[in-house]
């Protein structure tokens, strides 16, 4: 463990963040999940609604730092193309 001030400092910080960032990710996976599971359904409104929260959700996982905006880009693009696929 460490022993200098600025070290133990250091420790309670990433502690912090890695938790903020842990919950962060999960948020995000959590809104994925719900929106695969709502088009598997096949329910068209429902899933409507779900992919604009969706959408919401990978741009705050962009804003803080979870997902590359190529990466939250892409993600909205197949589920785009999926819910347009039910239509």
């Amino acid at each position: 463990m460490a022993n200098h001030f600025s070290a133990l400092k250091r420790a309670r910080q990433t502690t912090k963040r890695t938790a903020r960032n842990r919950a962060n990710a999960s948020t995000l996976r959590t809104a994925l999940r719900s929106l695969r599971e709502g088009l598997a359904k096949g329910d068209k409104t429902a899933a409507e609604q779900t992919y604009r929260e969706t959408v919401s959700a990978l741009d705050k996982g962009v804003q803080k730092g979870v997902l590359h905006k190529n990466t939250a880009s892409r993600y909205k693009s197949r589920l785009s193309a999926r819910l347009t696929a039910l239509k």
